[in-house]
């Protein structure tokens, strides 16, 4: 369930291809400003920046101050004693995460994908959690690192492969960049491969042929993802196809 849950937040990713920026931006957090008083001194101030570390994807990827060394060394044995394996506990720690990034708590959720990560670097899940965390704040390019440290660890996830196709189109939006989507092609059809009834892998590949001129490609992939999940259908999308080609199948028709 919580690989479903997560992968629906990138689907909002399809709002920015099609230009929908203010639909785009309530998905992204007001995050929680780091302190940068230069009141607080010594160990007050180095346990408020390992704080602020805990809400930085991979604890900012700096390096450890003895304060933070001393926090992982306690909360690894504290796991060790409450856990079979760090490995299970990692799993743990990344379910408290999805569930956290649900309740649109993205502080909190990074901080949990982080202690995952902590405990197995090994868990594509932490990053496809953090992915989403950056995605949601809007740190596109930071979701893109992540998401493809995920994927270098599963390229089977099927959700993890869509979410990592749906950066690539945004990028494209940006910079026109055809390298963009000759990638997002090549990941949505191992997506597709690997799961031949994941709707969403459809409606990111009908996209990606809207933006390669391919009309009636577009429109079959459309289709494709009405069977298969009709709730998935972006009816904004659907208008600038409609006005690009008439549906071959004459089921959805621009209104009068």
């Amino acid at each position: 369930m919580k690989k479903i849950q997560a992968f629906s937040y990138l689907v909002l990713g399809l709002l920015i291809v099609l230009e929908t920026k203010a639909q785009t931006m309530q998905f992204v957090t007001s995050s929680r400003p780091a302190d940068t008083s230069n009141k607080a001194t010594g160990a007050a101030s180095e346990a408020t920046v390992v704080k602020n570390l805990h809400l930085l994807p991979l604890f900012g990827e700096v390096a450890k101050s003895g304060e933070q060394i001393e926090f992982e060394i306690n909360f690894l044995n504290d796991c060790d004693q409450n856990f079979p394996t760090r490995k299970e506990a990692s799993e743990f720690f990344s379910a408290r995460g999805w569930e956290y990034l649900d309740e649109g708590d993205l502080d909190t959720a990074c901080y949990r994908f982080n202690l995952a990560y902590l405990l197995n670097p090994q868990n594509a899940d932490t990053y496809w959690g953090l992915g989403v965390v950056c995605f949601q704040q809007g740190h596109i390019t930071d979701a893109e690192r992540m998401l493809r440290k995920g994927v270098d660890l599963d390229s089977t996830n099927v959700g993890l492969l869509v979410d990592l196709a749906t950066v690539d189109l945004i990028h494209f939006k940006e910079s026109s960049d055809k390298w963009e989507l000759m990638e997002a092609e090549q990941i949505l059809n191992r997506a597709i491969r690997l799961d031949t009834t994941f709707a969403t892998a459809y409606l990111k590949k009908s996209v990606l042929e809207f933006h390669k001129g391919n009309y009636d490609a577009s429109w079959d992939n459309l289709h494709k993802t009405r069977v298969l999940d009709i709730e998935l259908l972006d009816y904004d999308f659907m208008k600038e196809l409609l006005a690009k080609k008439c549906d071959p199948l004459g089921i959805f028709s621009t209104p009068n």
